[in-house]
C-alpha cells in the first residue's frame, strides 16, 4: 500500500505525510455501482481515489439527479474535504463508476494535516480549484449547450472514464444522470446511430466516430 501510495501522491506530498496516511487512512475497495458518499449523511473523513473512478451527484427537492464531476486516480472530492472543515452534511452522493480502490482519511487528520503540512494544503487548495473548473463546466454545459451536445460529452466522458469504447448503460440510467427523459435520450441516441457517431446494442452503446479531438 505505502509504494501505492507513493507511486501516486509522491510528486505531490512529502515522505513524512504519505507515511502519515498509511498509518491512518482506512484503505477500501469498492465495486462499481456502489453508494460511497450519500446526501445527507455526515461527513466522517474524505476518500482519496487510488485506482478507479467516482462519479458525484447532485439531487434536488423532487429526487432528480445530476452528475457533477468525475473523480479519478489521486484526487479527492473537495465537497467532503469542504465538510470536514465545517463538520457538516454532505451536499453529494458519490457512486463508483467502476471499481475502485481508496483510501479515506479521518475528519480530524484533515484539518490537523493543513495546518501541518504545506503539500497538504496545496493538494487541498488545487483539490479545490480542479474541483471548482469542472462546476463550472457542467454549468456552462447545462446553459449553453443543448442536450444532444450534453449527451455527447457525457458519452465521451464515460468512455474516457471506463476507458473502453464500450459503455454499459442503460437509456434510463443516461436519462437520470442527465436529469432528462429516456424518450429524449433514446431518441437522440438513435440520431447519433443514424449519424455513424455510435452503435446500439442491448444495454451497452459502442463508439464509433465522437471526436474525441474535439
Amino acid at each position: 500500500m505505502k509504494d501505492e501510495l507513493n507511486k501516486i501522491f509522491g510528486d505531490s506530498l512529502e515522505p513524512r505525510l504519505i507515511e502519515e496516511i498509511h498509518k491512518v487512512g482506512i484503505y477500501k475497495r469498492i465495486a462499481a455501482g456502489t453508494k460511497i458518499i450519500e446526501i445527507g449523511s455526515l461527513v466522517r473523513g474524505v476518500p482519496l481515489v487510488l485506482t478507479g473512478a467516482i462519479k458525484v451527484m447532485r439531487e434536488d427537492n423532487d429526487g432528480n439527479e445530476l452528475l457533477l464531476y468525475y473523480l479519478e486516480d489521486g484526487q479527492a472530492c473537495s465537497m467532503s474535504i469542504s465538510g470536514c472543515f465545517k463538520t457538516s452534511k454532505s451536499a453529494v452522493r458519490a457512486i463508483a463508476e467502476r471499481d475502485t480502490e481508496l483510501i479515506i482519511i479521518p475528519i480530524d487528520k484533515i484539518v490537523n494535516w493543513n495546518i501541518t503540512y504545506k503539500s497538504w494544503s496545496d493538494f487541498i487548495f488545487n483539490s479545490y480549484d480542479a474541483r471548482f473548473n469542472e462546476l463550472l463546466q457542467a454549468i456552462d454545459n447545462i446553459a449553453f449547450n443543448n442536450m444532444d451536445q450534453r449527451l455527447v460529452e457525457y458519452l465521451k466522458d464515460k468512455a474516457r472514464i471506463n476507458n473502453s469504447l464500450f459503455i454499459e448503460q442503460t437509456h434510463k440510467a443516461i436519462a437520470y444522470d442527465l436529469n432528462s427523459s429516456r424518450v429524449v435520450i433514446s431518441r437522440l441516441l438513435k440520431k447519433l446511430e443514424n449519424e455513424g457517431a455510435i452503435e446500439l446494442q442491448r444495454n451497452f452503446i459502442k463508439i464509433i466516430n465522437l471526436d474525441f479531438e474535439k
